[in-house]
């Protein structure tokens, strides 16, 4: 009988796995891409820029925003804040990660970090309660999404006419259903049900008692606090599923 390795790890393996699961999903984001490059264009900005913006940014929500004060006479700091607000989910989904991602060396880390976003997290999460260690899941299902996502902003800036309202079409509910789809599936326990909690309780809180949209940074925070000072001991987490993930050589 041999031991399956149980630690953290990153290989092509599990980065090409990661890819071919999330690409067939990641399609759809080549409509919001598609969007944004036509967007970035009447806004102003050149090709090298938009395609610099999807790059770097990668955030389709923050970069649509940006665009909306980009001709108006405002600070880069008030952009940057706007930025913050609109991603302050991944507060919580970096608490989340701590578990995996804290056995790796700072620059795979936060290389792997760059990709992140609600899929191929969420699909990652999931496979981790279950005793997945490959970082690869994680990184590759990011790469799927970040290159459809290129690929339709280059698409937005050649193409003369596009999608230019993806809701009217019902494609914005598509990754609506697959996170809900991955966290009804996902491991339940008491941890993940107290951070949730808090960050929707606070969020409510907000919502009625805070400026518009503060209600997004307040409840990402609060849960990702819960969760930081919360820790499942790396060892012990998944250890059900871990002790039990043995071969047999024939």
């Amino acid at each position: 009988m041999a031991l399956i390795s149980t630690e953290t790890r990153l290989d092509a393996y599990g980065t090409w796995l990661g890819f071919k699961r999330l690409l067939p999903l990641s399609m759809f984001v080549v409509a919001f891409g598609l969007a944004f490059g036509l967007a970035a264009a009447q806004a102003g900005l050149s090709k090298f820029e938009t395609l610099l913006m999807s790059g770097l940014v990668f955030a389709g929500a923050s970069q649509f925003a940006a665009l909306e004060l980009w001709q108006q006479d405002i600070p880069l700091l008030t952009i940057m804040i706007t930025t913050f607000a609109i991603n302050a989910r991944h507060l919580l989904m970096g608490a989340s990660l701590y578990p995996w991602l804290c056995q790796l060396p700072p620059g795979k880390r936060y290389g792997i970090l760059t990709v992140i976003s609600d899929a191929n997290w969420a699909m990652a999460v999931q496979d981790y309660q279950r005793g997945e260690r490959n970082l690869g899941i994680l990184f590759g299902g990011g790469l799927a999404l970040w290159v459809t996502w290129m690929l339709g902003t280059w698409l937005g800036l050649i193409l003369t006419q596009g999608i230019p309202d993806p809701q009217a079409l019902g494609l914005d509910m598509v990754l609506g259903c697959f996170l809900l789809t991955m966290a009804v599936g996902g491991k339940k326990n008491a941890r993940l049900f107290t951070i949730w909690a808090v960050a929707a309780m606070v969020t409510l809180l907000a919502l009625w008692l805070l400026p518009p949209n503060s209600h997004v940074v307040a409840g990402a925070l609060a849960g990702g606090l819960v969760g930081a000072l919360w820790l499942e001991p790396v060892a012990d987490h998944g250890k059900t599923a871990d002790k039990d993930q043995m071969e047999v050589d024939s």
